[in-house]
């Protein structure tokens, strides 16, 4: 396919970045009160994509594995740590979950997308292996993030039903059971709803970006179709092995519900 990619100036991204005062005029008016930190978002938003595009550059042109897998390292780490971050409850060791459970499930399916799927030589190759990952964790850390929130939220409220089913003999699994149930389908219902949109309501970022750089909007297809799939199994992955992570440590193996290690958000190193 033929097309001439055009540069943007920084006179381009001026006028990119005068959109957000529609924003801010909509919160005077509305009374919202965000403006500060709508500013605070957009400064935030350039010099953190403008380090970062000078970092992938560095990295791109290094042609080191070691330099391409602490990027990927650094990445993994950040999203990890985000994780467990939501809700109004949690447990000592959730951080710990969540970032096992991101590593495992994003590392793992990439993996396979490098190795088996687009088959690059050498598989560490920036330009795939860096954006690939990028784009499974982001929405791993969803998945994961709304995972752990759900079972805390529902064992928290469903308390008084989990240890009743355990003094009528449950085990510690048909009483957690339905939370996670729960949980898990909190956490694939993001992936599963883009994945019922993309290509007629949306144009996935990735597929932009080929058909913008001058790709063939076919073999753009291609690629985003592999992401998607790639996106849905590392989000269901990871959410499920951060939920059976939470369910393992409120749960003893003498089937009692630890409920007391549930904690307030505001307990200092509760999730740690």
């Amino acid at each position: 396919m033929n097309a001439s990619y055009t540069n943007l100036s920084n006179l381009d991204l001026a006028f990119a970045a005068a959109l957000i005062l529609v924003n801010g005029a909509l919160s005077v008016a509305l009374g919202l009160g965000l403006e500060r930190r709508l500013l605070v978002a957009a400064v935030r938003t350039v010099v953190q994509l403008l380090l970062v595009g000078q970092v992938l550059a560095w990295v791109f042109r290094s042609r080191h594995w070691y330099v391409a897998l602490a990027m990927m390292t650094v990445m993994t780490v950040v999203a990890g740590l985000a994780a467990s971050r939501r809700g109004e409850r949690a447990y000592r060791g959730m951080r710990a979950d969540g970032m096992a459970s991101i590593w495992i499930s994003s590392w793992l399916v990439t993996a396979f997308g490098l190795f088996v799927i687009i088959r690059i030589r050498p598989w560490y190759e920036p330009q795939y292996a860096i954006p690939i990952l990028g784009m499974v964790l982001g929405n791993t850390l969803t998945g994961v993030s709304l995972g752990l929130e759900r079972i805390t939220e529902e064992l928290t409220a469903h308390r008084s039903q989990v240890d009743l089913l355990l003094a009528l003999g449950a085990s510690r699994w048909e009483a957690a059971r339905r939370p996670a149930v729960q949980a898990v389908r909190a956490g694939m219902i993001p992936t599963l709803n883009a994945m019922s949109i993309v290509g007629v309501v949306s144009l996935p970022g990735m597929m932009t970006g080929q058909v913008l750089a001058g790709q063939s909007p076919v073999e753009a297809v291609r690629y985003q179709i592999v992401v998607m799939f790639l996106i849905a199994a590392a989000s269901a992955l990871g959410t499920t092995l951060a939920v059976l992570s939470t369910y393992r440590r409120l749960f003893s193996a003498e089937h009692r519900f630890r409920a007391e290690r549930l904690v307030a958000r505001t307990t200092r190193g509760a999730s740690g």
